[in-house]
């Protein structure tokens, strides 16, 4: 099986929509080996609500317990601001919201030094990052 994350726009999307979104999610994780970025982790928890947290913990600890948590390392963050750099080049600093994609850029490039996909629904940014950075990527509406 291959590896896979997704990212919080599929967490997201999925907890919205509640069974359904539940069942959606089973979709894109059955024929893969599912990874969590801690990145993915840090925003969900930064967007959760209390009412939230049933799902978000629950999810934390059982990628702990399986020890697939992928945490960006030093190297992760020196190519994730080479990046961003390209990008800014490309397309100019307030085009790209620098500060914006840097959360997605660490989910690139990390999920790349270990040859995981990135399963996302956001097209925009994935897309620019894969314009500079090789990394699998995905795009999934749930």
């Amino acid at each position: 099986m291959d590896p896979a994350l997704l990212d919080s726009t599929v967490y997201i999307s999925a907890l919205r929509r509640g069974a359904e979104g539940a069942l959606a999610l089973e979709a894109f994780t059955t024929n893969v080996t599912l990874w969590l970025s801690a990145v993915v982790l840090q925003e969900l928890y930064a967007g959760a609500r209390e009412r939230d947290l049933h799902v978000v913990e629950p999810l934390r600890r059982r990628f702990s317990d399986i020890g697939r948590i992928l945490v960006p390392d030093s190297e992760d963050w020196v190519n994730a601001g080479r990046v961003l750099a390209l990008l800014a080049a490309k397309y100019g600093y307030e085009a790209i919201g620098r500060s914006r994609l840097t959360n997605d850029a660490l989910i690139a490039v990390s999920a790349a030094r270990l040859g995981i996909q990135v399963i996302t629904g956001n097209r925009r940014d994935f897309s620019r990052l894969a314009e500079v950075c090789r990394f699998s990527w995905q795009f999934a509406t749930i």
